[in-house]
């Protein structure tokens, strides 16, 4: 497959080193907002019961009130985003989650903290959808493709380290001073965004935002059926990882008599091997196709998936026979993650938000329903995580076969504003390579190929349908 040429200021590699980490840590924090806004206060269960007077389910209902926000708000925000430019609504969704973190910890019933958790999950969705965005109006080619790896290694490990950074904020101050500090945390990332962030949607590009044409957006995204698939490969991979984090504190404490400290070395180990999982991804985007890379961690994560039910249930081996092939399949999980976003956002470059958000949505929605599984199975605890992680990673090496492995060659039918966008960056391109041409006539030379590359660029094969 060959390569198009990338424009240098869109070429993430060229850029000097401090460039490149300064994008990372601020489009990385922006990412890990909603892991640390969904896991931070998970180690204050016991006391958010005990000060409120509710039961172990109604605290478990502030979590999974957090998620469906998330998803709401991704699904709004990403037409939105397109719609009207990135910065707005970013800082505007930074500003609803300082107001909605500092509400939580003054909460005086479970009911309204419930409540409010709705409220901050809407408010950080913005930052989760926008970084992945940015990246796609920013940068093109492999360079993206780095980029896309470095912010998945964030947020996939964000979960597995939040609520470790919760427990230890959680010595220091009582559970209400954990949304405190969600709400410093994101007042400093508005900062950050308001000072160095510009606005990457140029204004030509922007329309009027209405709900009844965002959502025919994403009608239109869902004709895809490339893209349904990578959608649902998104959200099951997140599964298998939230089946590890809720079940695995029952499971190397409970059923193999691990201390706590002890347990969060063990957990600790499961997100170092998603680390390198996505460590070596980012190093190997250059050589190897995102869409190869996908499948090998599909095919081998599926297959190692079946070697920990298999440890799991016979029990062979003891605690280290369960942790290799954890390892094996966190591992594998590290390369599906970062490949999916890029290959979603180059077949929907002029739909870049919308595209996000239903990425992002899908991620928390099936993550959502898949985490309290573990607790309605009638399994030890390590055989109900193997069953989640195992059977959400088989599930997702079907999805590929059945709705990506032969729809991804082909280049996306276009609908609606997305086809009205892309053949409008299609003109200006067009546009641009012709004045280049002149000039280059003018001085007695021949205009290269592709030379010219003004933005996004869109597949010339893609089908532009208007309706």
């Amino acid at each position: 497959m060959t390569t198009a040429a990338v424009a240098p200021e869109r070429d993430f590699t060229a850029l000097p080193l401090r460039r490149r980490a300064s994008w990372v840590v601020l489009l990385g924090s922006l990412a890990a907002l909603g892991a640390f806004t969904i896991d931070l206060y998970l180690p204050a269960f016991p006391e958010l019961e005990t000060e409120l007077g509710a039961s172990t389910s109604a605290v478990q209902l502030t979590l999974t009130g957090t998620m469906v926000g998330v998803a709401l708000g991704m699904l709004l925000v990403g037409p939105l985003s397109d719609a009207v430019g990135r910065r707005r609504p970013l800082l505007v969704g930074l500003g609803v989650h300082v107001v909605a973190s500092l509400l939580c910890a003054l909460a005086p019933t479970i009911e309204v903290l419930t409540a409010l958790r709705v409220l901050q999950g809407l408010g950080t969705s913005s930052a989760a959808v926008i970084a992945l965005a940015v990246v796609r109006d920013k940068f093109d080619g492999r360079g993206a493709a780095r980029l896309q790896a470095r912010l998945m290694v964030i947020v996939g490990v964000s979960p597995l380290f939040a609520p470790s950074i919760g427990g230890v904020l959680l010595e220091l101050f009582h559970w209400r001073g954990l949304f405190v500090a969600l709400a410093v945390l994101s007042g400093a990332l508005a900062v950050a965004v308001a000072v160095l962030l510009p606005e990457t949607v140029p204004a030509h590009h922007r329309r009027r935002f209405a709900l009844r044409p965002a959502l025919r957006g994403y009608v239109g995204l869902l004709r895809d059926p490339a893209l349904i698939g990578l959608v649902l490969v998104a959200g099951l991979s997140m599964s298998a990882i939230f089946g590890y984090v809720a079940q695995s504190s029952f499971a190397f404490q409970q059923q193999y008599g691990l201390s706590a400290a002890a347990f969060g070395l063990a957990f600790a180990t499961g997100g170092a091997m998603l680390v390198a999982g996505t460590q070596v991804n980012g190093s190997l985007v250059h050589r190897f196709s995102s869409q190869g890379l996908l499948v090998t961690g599909l095919v081998s994560g599926a297959a190692s998936g079946v070697l920990l039910l298999l440890a799991a249930t016979t029990g062979f081996g003891g605690m280290l026979g369960l942790l290799v092939p954890l390892w094996m399949t966190m591992f594998c999980i590290g390369l599906v993650m970062p490949n999916n976003p890029v290959l979603a956002l180059e077949r929907h470059a002029t739909a870049a938000g919308a595209t996000a958000a239903l990425l992002g949505a899908s991620q928390h929605g099936v993550a959502a329903a898949a985490a309290p599984l573990g607790g309605a199975m009638p399994f030890p605890p390590a055989t109900s995580m193997a069953v989640i992680m195992s059977g959400a990673l088989l599930a997702a090496l079907l999805v590929y076969a059945l709705f990506t492995r032969r729809t991804l060659a082909r280049p996306p039918v276009l609908h609606g504003e997305e086809a009205r966008t892309a053949a409008l960056r299609e003109v200006e391109r067009a546009r641009a390579v012709e004045a280049e041409a002149e000039l280059l006539a003018a001085a007695g030379t021949d205009a290269p190929e592709g030379s010219v590359r003004s933005g996004p660029s869109v597949p010339a094969t893609s089908s532009c349908h208007h309706p």
